[in-house]
């Protein structure tokens, strides 16, 4: 054992001089982020600004590790070390800060999603959790890099190589990522939410569920259907939450033998009728066409409300004052009939399958019998 190193007196006064310093500026350090953050707390109380009380909650979340490793490095500087060890107390100081900043950092965007989610602004949670774990992937890689670059390392071959191995991931999960960002993307653009009633191809429902990969939809008829999300952003998609109004055509015919006075009210008649009507607003009503077999009335009209059910009730109500009003005009409603008319000769008997045939009388068309002998 070296008793000279030992009986140093000024190694051990060094070292008293270091715990102590340690001591003290742990203890300032802690008071001091203590103190700020009580105050922080009172000011977000009396403020509308989410900002503070993230600042606030921010702050006590720094790591007393990371205060203790400040409280050494400060007091490292207070006492004479050779240049080796001002280098390395130059990378630890970085180091720590460096650490601190991303913590705080990363303490801030967990916060602010966990605002969003809570509060209910984040209308999709889950582009809200994707953009949050990006942000926190960037803030920690830089982190890292910084203190590489700080150390001496060189970077630039490990930036190109992450950028390579990043493509051959991408290439990999190709799929993926493509349903990924397309989470994203319906987050970031919102062609529909949660709730919305959507129609394409063959799929109608209602949005249950956004998720990482694929959309869930409960139909109308109660099954799920799962859409993955890159597959349901290549679809026209007919999104009815986001309807104010519905506008109507509906067409019906009368007969042919109708008096023209008479289908000159029919337009008035609808008029009157929608115009009586609660949400529903009439545009117009016109004797259309001569068809085949009836005169075809179109009428157009608007629904103020965009509830489905509200238009149904409306239609319905629209047919029976119809079907009531054409009645007390004697005005019939049309149906498929066609004339068939015979020039010359004489009509042919008519056979109708199903039906016996008639047989003559015994006393008119059968031979009378002669007795033999």
């Amino acid at each position: 054992m070296n008793w000279d190193v030992v009986l140093n007196e000024r190694l051990w006064i060094n070292i008293a001089i270091i715990t102590g310093v340690t001591l003290v500026s742990y203890l300032v350090l802690q008071t001091l982020v203590r103190v700020i953050t009580n105050r922080l707390r009172k000011m977000s109380k009396g403020s509308r600004s989410g900002f503070v009380a993230i600042a606030a909650e921010m702050l006590s979340r720094t790591s007393h590790l990371l205060l203790i490793a400040l409280s050494v490095l400060i007091a490292l500087k207070v006492v004479e070390l050779p240049d080796r060890w001002e280098a390395a107390m130059s990378h630890g100081w970085f180091i720590a800060l460096a650490f601190q900043i991303a913590l705080w950092m990363d303490t801030a965007v967990r916060l602010w999603m966990e605002s969003l989610n809570r509060d209910g602004k984040a209308r999709n949670p889950v582009t809200t959790t994707i953009i949050g774990i990006m942000i926190r992937i960037v803030i920690w890689t830089m982190m890292l890099l910084s203190i590489l670059a700080n150390l001496g390392v060189d970077i630039t071959a490990m930036v190109a190589s992450l950028g390579v191995g990043g493509i051959a991931i991408a290439l990999a999960v190709q799929t993926l990522l493509s349903d990924v960002f397309a989470s994203l993307s319906i987050g970031v653009d919102k062609p529909f939410e949660i709730g919305d009633f959507v129609v394409f191809g063959d799929v109608a429902g209602n949005i249950e569920h956004i998720g990482l990969k694929t959309t869930r939809i409960r139909a109308l008829s109660g099954e799920q259907i799962v859409c993955a999300n890159a597959d349901l952003l290549k679809q026209t998609l007919h999104n009815y939450k986001r309807m104010n109004t519905r506008r109507i055509v509906f067409k019906f015919g009368i007969t042919y033998n109708t008096p023209s006075a008479k289908v000159r009210e029919v337009s008035a008649l609808v008029k009157r009728i929608v115009d009586g009507l609660d949400n529903a607003k009439f545009d117009r009503a016109h004797f259309l066409a001569f068809d085949d077999s009836q005169l075809t009335f179109e009428v157009v009209y608007i629904m103020q409300v965009s509830d489905y059910n509200a238009y149904m009730d409306t239609q319905q109500e629209i047919n029976l004052q119809l079907l009531d009003g054409l009645r007390e005009m004697e005005v019939q409603f049309a149906f498929p009939t066609r004339s068939v008319e015979f020039i010359g000769g004489s009509f042919p008997e008519l056979t109708v399958a199903g039906m016996p045939q008639e047989k003559p009388a015994a006393n008119q068309d059968a031979p009378s019998a002669v007795p033999n002998g």
